[in-house]
C-alpha cells in the first residue's frame, strides 16, 4: 500500500500532520512555499505550488498528494490525476473550495441549506440584490478569501467598487458573490472524514467563536447540541462530502439562525481550525484521520475523551521574546492545559499557536484555556 504522503503547503496544518504520521510509521514529505515555515520540521522541498514543474517533481517522490491549503491551480491538479498520482481531495471536489460561486451553486443543486445568494458583476447587480434583501448583504470575493479577508458587510452598492474594478482589470474577468445577511445565534462547525472507498465518519458538532473574522475559540461538543441539532449538522456535512466527492477531512462551517435553522457558511477540504481540539480531546485527531483517509485506511473512532474540550487560539503572540519564553509560568499555573506552538514569529492577528483544556466542567475548561492563552498574548 501507499505509505509516503506528500503535503503541498508548509503551514501549521502540515506541521500538525507530522506527529500523526510519526505515530503511524508513515513517511510524510512537505512542499513548503518558503524556508522557515511552520512545517519546516519535515519540509523536503521549497517551491511555488503554482509552478507546474515544481509540483510534478515533488509528486514523483511520494505515493499520494494532499494539502495544507486549497490553492493549487486546477490545471496542475488535473495533470497530476492524468499522470496517475492519487490526489485527495481531488480537483473535482477542490474546485468548490477554490471558488465560492461554484460552491454555492453546487450546494444549491444538492438541495442543501445555503443563504440566498447571487453572482454579481457590477454595482447595478449588487444594488438590485440589496433592494430585495432589506438593504444589507454580505459580499465575498469568489476566490482567495479566508479568516475574514475578502468579506464585507455592505449597505450600498459602491462599497465594493474596488473589487469590481479589480475584476474589470483582470483578463479572466469574473464576479463577486453576494449573500443575504444571515441573522444567527451562533456559529458551528461540523467535521467529517471520508476515504476514497466511501467510509465516512463525523466528529461531534462544535461551537466556534470568531473575533475580527478569525476563529478565536472552539467548544467541543457545542453546548445544547445533543439530539436533533447534532443529527442535522452531521447529515448536512455527510451530504456535502458525498455530493461533491470529498476525500480526507471536510469542515462545514454553519450558522445556527435565530429562527432555529442551520445554514452552510463556508467549506474547507482539509484539517481545519475548528478541529484542533481533536488532537487532545478525541479518540482520533483530525490529522491522524486525514492521513488515514487519504491512504484509504479504515477510519478511527471520533468520540470525545472528556465531557468538554475547549480550544483557544493564541493570536499575535508576545510583543517580545517567543512563546517558549512564557512556558515556565504558563505551565506552572495551568498544568492541565495542552500547548501547541506553530513555530511562527509573533505578528498582530496571526495564529501562532493554540491551547486546549478538557474536562467534565465546561466553565472550568473555558477559564483554564483562556487564562493559559493569555500568558502568550500581550
Amino acid at each position: 500500500m501507499a505509505t509516503t504522503v506528500g503535503v503541498i503547503g508548509g503551514g501549521q496544518l502540515a506541521r500538525m500532520m507530522i506527529p500523526a504520521a510519526v505515530n503511524l510509521g508513515i513517511e510524510i514529505r512537505i512542499l513548503a512555499e518558503q524556508e522557515d515555515m511552520s512545517a519546516d520540521l519535515a519540509a523536503t522541498g521549497v517551491g511555488d505550488y503554482r509552478n507546474r514543474d515544481v509540483v510534478l517533481a515533488f509528486a514523483e517522490t511520494v505515493d499520494v498528494i494532499t494539502f495544507d491549503h486549497e490553492h493549487v491551480p486546477q490545471e496542475i491538479l488535473r495533470e497530476l490525476i492524468a499522470r496517475g498520482v492519487p490526489v485527495h481531495p481531488g480537483p473535482d471536489a477542490l474546485q468548490y473550495a477554490q471558488d465560492k460561486i461554484l460552491m454555492r451553486s453546487r450546494l444549491a443543486e444538492l438541495g442543501l441549506p445555503v443563504p440566498d445568494w447571487a453572482r454579481v458583476e457590477n454595482p447595478e447587480d449588487l444594488a438590485a440584490f440589496l433592494a430585495e434583501h432589506e438593504g444589507r448583504a454580505v459580499v465575498k470575493t469568489a476566490r482567495g478569501g479566508y479568516d475574514g479577508k475578502g468579506v464585507r458587510v455592505v449597505t450600498h452598492e459602491h462599497e465594493v467598487d474596488d473589487w469590481f474594478q479589480a475584476l474589470a482589470e483582470d483578463a479572466n474577468g469574473g464576479a463577486l458573490l453576494v449573500e443575504e445577511f444571515v441573522e444567527f445565534r451562533r456559529e458551528l462547525a461540523q467535521l467529517v472524514a471520508r476515504r476514497p472507498s466511501g467510509q465516512i465518519v463525523a466528529w461531534p458538532v462544535v461551537e466556534t467563536v470568531q473575533r475580527n473574522g478569525v476563529c478565536a475559540e472552539v467548544i467541543a461538543p457545542a453546548p445544547l447540541s445533543a439530539g436533533r441539532l447534532a443529527d442535522v449538522a452531521g447529515d448536512i456535512a455527510i451530504a456535502v462530502a458525498e455530493g461533491i466527492g470529498v476525500t480526507g477531512v471536510l469542515a462545514v462551517e454553519l450558522f445556527e439562525t435565530t429562527d432555529d435553522r442551520l445554514v452552510i457558511n463556508e467549506l474547507a477540504m482539509r484539517p481545519h481550525n475548528s478541529g484542533h481540539w481533536s488532537i487532545d480531546g478525541s479518540t482520533t485527531s483530525q490529522f491522524e484521520q486525514h492521513l488515514r483517509a487519504v491512504l484509504d485506511l479504515p477510519l478511527g473512532a471520533t468520540g470525545t475523551r472528556d465531557s468538554w474540550s475547549v480550544m483557544v487560539n493564541i493570536l499575535g503572540g508576545p510583543s517580545s521574546g517567543t512563546l517558549i519564553d512564557r512556558y515556565p509560568v504558563a505551565m506552572r499555573e495551568h498544568p492541565t492545559a495542552k500547548l501547541h506552538n506553530y513555530g511562527k514569529d509573533p505578528r498582530a492577528g496571526r495564529k501562532v499557536g493554540h491551547v486546549t483544556v478538557s474536562g467534565d466542567d465546561l466553565d472550568d475548561a473555558v477559564y483554564e484555556a483562556r487564562a493559559t492563552a493569555a500568558f502568550f498574548q500581550d
